[in-house]
């Protein structure tokens, strides 16, 4: 007999309590957002609460947030599909203004892999530091 318990919790219950984290990060965020009328998502603030919160708390990802981040991880293709509703639905909009699609697309994925980059070069410099090379 196969047990899936993850930290004495039942299979189903550990993907409550992993949800329950998610959902109280982006809840925070959301309600950050608004209170002060920032131009960010809500599920991004919550995001960056979240990631700090694991840096300053130093022990990790508990199991039930990794449990639920994999199995919602190996789902993502699902998340998508709204997206794509949404595209087929506006598509005389994309046909309409397709030169601004299309610049907007190209800018932002250059800006996007220079940022990436840029990003890439300072933290490979910081490890080659902290390693003594």
């Amino acid at each position: 007999m196969q047990r899936d318990y993850v930290g004495g919790l039942g299979a189903g219950n550990w993907m409550l309590v992993g949800l329950l984290i998610l959902l109280g990060f982006q809840l925070a965020g959301e309600l950050f957002v608004v209170s002060l009328s920032l131009p960010v998502p809500g599920p991004v603030m919550g995001m960056l609460f979240m990631a700090v919160f694991l840096l300053v708390a130093k022990r990790g990802v508990s199991e039930y947030l990794r449990q639920v981040a994999d199995t919602l991880l190996s789902n993502l293709a699902l998340l998508f599909v709204p997206a794509g509703v949404g595209l087929m639905v506006h598509l005389d909009l994309m046909v309409r203004e397709w030169f601004v699609f299309g610049v907007t697309l190209v800018f932002s994925t250059a800006i996007t892999m220079g940022v990436t980059g840029w990003v890439l070069v300072r933290l490979m410099r910081r490890f080659e530091r902290g390693r003594g090379e």
